[in-house]
């Protein structure tokens, strides 16, 4: 039986920008995911979903996010090879990530519930960061101006109205990881009240 110590996990868990090709098993996503799904959830709603594009599944995924760019004016929309290259690099450079997990969740009228699910949405893709860590797996977590497009929300198949694109997680097993970076001391955030 494995011994995790979470205090240490919490510490040592690092956002990764560089992956190995190597897919993470499908298996052990699940269970990763199910670890995520331990997180503090309003009225046991579970607000979370996931689309984990990956394999072939990747290349319509990526394919959306150029042309959401394009759309948005982050790439230009021309034959110019300068663009054409920059569209091949980037291409590239998303289809060698093994996995994209799209996460969503139902949207909420009244915006103290909204607020609710975004927030157990984001302990669920914390929990999910950590259980991955432990596995060997690493994550990063990103929120891109492609999920606020409306056509490419469309394009994947959801429903722009009722749905929202929480994050998306780059997935796989770590080629590099980044040195600790630490962080400032908590008294400076941090503040008594005592009357």
């Amino acid at each position: 039986m494995i011994k995790i110590d979470i205090l240490k996990t919490i510490k040592e868990r690092r956002t990764i920008h560089s992956f190995k090709q190597q897919e993470v098993d499908q298996t052990l996503l699940k269970k990763i995911f199910t670890y995520g799904s331990y997180a503090p959830t309003h009225y046991m709603k579970e607000p979370w979903r996931i689309k984990i594009y990956q394999g072939k599944g990747k290349r319509d995924f990526v394919e959306a996010i150029i042309q959401s760019y394009q759309r948005m004016g982050m790439i230009k929309q021309n034959n110019d090879p300068k663009t054409e290259k920059m569209i091949a690099s980037m291409t590239t450079f998303l289809l060698d990530i093994p996995h994209h997990a799209l996460i969503y969740f139902e949207l909420e009228d009244d915006p103290v519930r909204y607020e609710e699910e975004y927030a157990a949405v984001c302990a669920f893709i914390q929990n999910a960061q950590l259980a991955a860590w432990e596995f060997g797996v690493g994550m990063l977590w990103t929120i891109t101006p492609y999920m606020h497009d409306k056509e490419f929300i469309k394009g994947i198949g959801l429903d722009e109205t009722k749905v929202k694109i929480a994050a998306v997680m780059q997935i796989g097993y770590p080629e590099k990881i980044p040195r600790d970076k630490g962080r400032s001391p908590i008294e400076e955030k941090l503040e008594f009240i005592l009357k």
